[in-house]
């Protein structure tokens, strides 16, 4: 990767700061933009939660998706495929690991109605998750790991060359995948708002990976 510390993060800027304070406590600038060709400039691209992606781009229709801002999710893609385009390393968060997962053809559970993760956005449930040896996360954190979910959605076919790494302990859900040859991270969880009360994990780790390039 090349040496540059700004970070694109394609979204809209209110719905962003979380992910602003994240990187700037960690030594990152962050370039907050809906233009998809920024990326260009930067060491790397977060692709932040928010809303669900339309159902279209995964061939379904609407079974429970919410939030949904197709504008957006096109500049995410459209960013996402600059950002493969330019080498550049990847972390997905929340909604963000979801989009990696279906631009590389993968499908999404629309509603979870009766998992323990069937919250409100940003209502966060901390629980149990395995890692999986050998792999960027398990060598950060080892094989258990406490994590903060809020979604109602989780993956469900897994995108071409995409491995789940971490799942949930409680109910198989997939918390973290990588792509198996270039340096693309999702997280389901949330790392820029661990509660150190509830959580030994330090998000501040993960982002090694923009730094690094790993892609396991």
């Amino acid at each position: 990767m090349q040496s540059n510390n700004k970070i694109a993060i394609l979204g809209r800027k209110r719905d962003t700061v979380n992910y602003e304070r994240f990187l700037l406590e960690n030594n990152f600038l962050p370039v907050t933009t809906l233009n998809p060709g920024e990326v260009s400039s930067c060491g790397g691209l977060l692709l932040p939660g928010g809303g669900d992606i339309t159902p279209a781009f995964f061939g379904e229709k609407d079974k429970g998706s919410r939030n949904i801002d197709t504008e957006l999710d096109i500049l995410q893609f459209q960013a996402l495929e600059l950002s493969i385009r330019y080498e550049l390393p990847v972390i997905g968060i929340c909604k963000g690991m979801q989009l990696i997962n279906i631009a590389f053809g993968g499908t999404i559970t629309q509603d979870m109605p009766d998992s323990h993760l069937h919250l409100q956005p940003g209502e966060d449930i901390y629980h149990p998750t395995h890692i999986d040896n050998d792999n960027f996360l398990h060598d950060l954190y080892g094989s258990e790991a406490i994590v903060n979910s809020a979604h109602h959605q989780c993956l469900n076919r897994i995108g071409t060359d995409l491995s789940v790494i971490q799942r949930s302990a409680q109910d198989g859900c997939p918390e973290a995948i990588v792509h198996r040859t270039m340096p693309i991270l999702g997280l389901q969880w949330h790392p820029e708002r661990l509660d150190p009360a509830r959580t030994t994990l330090s998000g501040a780790l993960l982002l090694s990976f923009f730094s690094r390039g790993v892609s396991t």
